[in-house]
């Protein structure tokens, strides 16, 4: 069998006695995400509909802020975003300011398929994934007592964006990304994860989706500058993302993350904070389940 490969992120950001609590269930809600995914990638599915398929079981998992468990925005109301790109053509489909979408990386799927653009928002894409048959729920069915509360704190974060990132045995890869925002944002705040480039870009070389603070996911366009790096630089895998991480324009002083994955199965990780949410499987097989930063050479704060 061709070498296939899959990496998945559930957010990143500081540590926090929610993630304490439930670490063993946010482990087994990434476990049985990648494991999932990887099988459908042993049956010889593509890695867009992989990518797709992966996002759909985080964003139905209430513990990650995208789908059921999204943030609250300052008015008590949850709005998505969500991106998906297929690295072989390049094409591409996202969303911004969903509603009432179960599954918002499916719609984003959808503006790829089966419209002539790449992002539609608002109104729009409710219009679209009600042309589309997509399954929509009630506005209480996202709402959660975690993400109520940090409302009511005006805690101003909701790092638990979900993305993954495939390679299929054709050698195509693909990546996904999809988010339910910043806790207390403006109403109407878009972030990094629907934008191609930013928090989401594949092409033939790499595969990446990122995660933490949209803003500075944006000013930097750290997925599409890992594939610059490898293109024009050389760089491996991991290096361009170590490089990327290293050297953000950092001027918040934010949080920020990545997932990727290379042509050759091979599957990065970096982050410049306490945690990021990721499980991975490369060419070899080998399994990367964790939470918690292992090298402090990459702390950035």
């Amino acid at each position: 069998m061709n070498k296939i490969a899959i990496a998945i992120h559930g957010g990143a950001g500081q540590n926090s006695e929610f993630i304490e609590a439930n670490y063993d269930a946010y482990l087994e809600g990434l476990k049985t995400a990648v494991e999932q995914g990887h099988e459908l990638l042993t049956k010889g599915a593509s890695a867009l509909d992989v990518v797709e398929a992966t996002v759909r079981i985080l964003e139905d998992n209430p513990l990650f802020n995208a789908g059921k468990g999204s943030a609250l925005n300052s008015e008590g109301k949850v709005e998505m975003d969500a991106a998906i790109m297929d690295g072989k053509t390049l094409a591409a489909g996202a969303v911004s300011m969903v509603t009432q979408v179960k599954n918002p990386i499916s719609l984003a799927r959808k503006v790829m398929s089966n419209t002539k653009h790449v992002h539609i928002a608002g109104y729009g894409a409710l219009k679209l994934a009600e042309l589309n048959a997509l399954e929509l729920m009630p506005e209480d069915y996202f709402i959660v007592e975690r993400q109520i509360n940090d409302l009511k704190e005006e805690k101003s974060y909701g790092h638990g964006t979900v993305g993954c990132v495939a390679l299929d045995a054709s050698g195509n890869l693909a990546s996904a990304t999809s988010t339910g925002g910043i806790s207390n944002s403006l109403p109407g705040r878009v972030g990094d994860s629907c934008m191609i480039g930013a928090g989401c870009y594949a092409n033939s070389l790499v595969a990446s989706s990122c995660t933490g603070d949209g803003e500075l996911i944006i000013i930097n366009v750290i997925a599409h500058r890992v594939a610059l790096l490898m293109e024009l630089k050389g760089m491996s895998l991991q290096a361009a993302c170590d490089h990327v991480i290293r050297n953000i324009d950092n001027p918040i002083n934010g949080d920020v993350g990545m997932i990727s994955v290379d042509a050759e199965g091979n599957v990065g990780f970096s982050f410049n904070c306490d945690r990021m949410h990721r499980a991975g499987i490369d060419y070899t097989g080998k399994m990367v389940l964790d939470i918690y930063h292992e090298d402090s050479s990459l702390r950035l704060l």
